[in-house]
């Protein structure tokens, strides 16, 4: 029931992504928000800015019947915004998504997230640079994410497929449909091997152009960091590449020959340091600090069985880079004060966290 309530949220005219995380951090879920309104609506802040009826009308009612249903129907399940397995990385961005739709592998946590974008119009060199770079870093413990659109994110797709290469599509379209069409079976491919297509757009919502840079965000909000593979001065990938750059995130870009303008975006990127330059996946395993010892990888994988499910959940948060208490708090939102605390102490006596000055916490002593 709780599912039926969060997508009715999200279906409530006049209500926008962080007024209804304001709501959600009031009342504790969606249910108690359409329930139970006498339990939060003393404690809502701004209360003149919730102007709108939050009820659940017959029209509200209809569409949400019909968005489970073919979610059903579609293999299609909801991450949301309490959920502990909803992608850490993205949770961070002020612009995150209340929810979103997938199919295939839930799993949006894992170790090293590298987003994947360039232009549509992909030439021979970039798709041979970004095949290049993938190749090397196939050993790495990597994930793929990009947008299955032409060109480079297809190459992106593709070969991670090929090389074993887990791999996410973000759609700026409802999941009723891939666009383009010609992409179908390499987006089934992806679900079958392990991927994930997400959408955070209704089932009947087509490719439409200002859903693009939507999708761009969360491509960028899922990551660690993005390689712009090829790109000229406008399109899609330069847009995504500010947006990381926003979101402070490492952003690589591929240099070319600088007589073809399909290159001039990586240049001009890399000009105004908001790129760096890459030649090889060497390159990004280095300024990442994502040391490809197998060793080191398999004492990781031996570590969370220690862990309960909450705490796991923690130090995968804490493990992206030192975190202070308020930082851990605000991820945390389903934890209480106390109960968080708790689950901190817990982890500094497993020897798996450790506590810094500035009531900070970080994985490594």
């Amino acid at each position: 029931m709780e599912t039926f309530y969060r997508i009715a949220l999200n279906k409530t005219e006049g209500l926008g992504k962080s007024a209804i995380k304001q709501l959600l951090s009031v009342a504790g879920s969606a249910t108690n928000v359409f329930e139970f309104p006498e339990s939060w609506q003393s404690r809502l802040r701004n209360r003149k800015r919730f102007n709108v009826s939050i009820t659940l009308t017959d029209k509200i009612k209809r569409l949400v019947d019909r968005e489970l249903d073919l979610m059903a129907k579609n293999h299609v399940q909801l991450c949301h915004y309490l959920d502990l397995g909803y992608p850490h990385r993205l949770k961070r961005c002020n612009d995150a998504p209340v929810s979103f739709y997938y199919r295939g592998n839930g799993d949006f946590n894992r170790m090293r997230m590298l987003a994947v974008v360039g232009t549509r119009n992909a030439t021979t060199y970039g798709t041979r640079s970004l095949t290049k770079i993938l190749n090397d870093l196939k050993d790495n413990n990597i994930c793929t994410v990009s947008g299955l659109a032409y060109g480079i994110d297809t190459v992106a797709h593709e070969e991670s497929l090929n090389l074993g290469i887990p791999t996410f599509a973000v759609l700026g379209n409802g999941l009723h449909m891939v666009y383009p069409a010609s992409n179908k079976p390499l987006a089934d491919r992806i679900v079958e091997n392990g991927g994930t297509l997400i959408s955070e757009f209704d089932f009947d919502t087509g490719p439409d152009r200002m859903n693009f840079p939507a999708r761009n965000r969360i491509i960028a909000g899922m990551a660690d960091a993005v390689l712009v593979a090829e790109s000229g001065l406008k399109g899609g990938s330069i847009i995504t590449a500010h947006i990381a750059n926003s979101y402070n995130r490492d952003v690589f870009a591929i240099p070319g020959t600088i007589f073809d303008d399909m290159h001039a975006g990586c240049h001009e990127l890399i000009r105004k340091n908001i790129a760096a330059v890459v030649t090889s996946g060497n390159d990004i395993v280095e300024m990442m600090n994502w040391d490809s010892d197998s060793a080191q990888r398999a004492v990781q994988t031996q570590l969370f069985p220690e862990l309960t499910e909450d705490e796991a959940f923690i130090y995968r948060f804490i493990q992206t880079g030192k975190k202070t208490i308020d930082e851990i708090s605000e991820y945390c939102t389903d934890f209480t004060p106390s109960k968080l605390a708790g689950l901190l102490l817990g982890m500094e006596l497993k020897g798996v966290l450790f506590a810094l000055p500035g009531k900070s916490y970080s994985t490594e002593g």
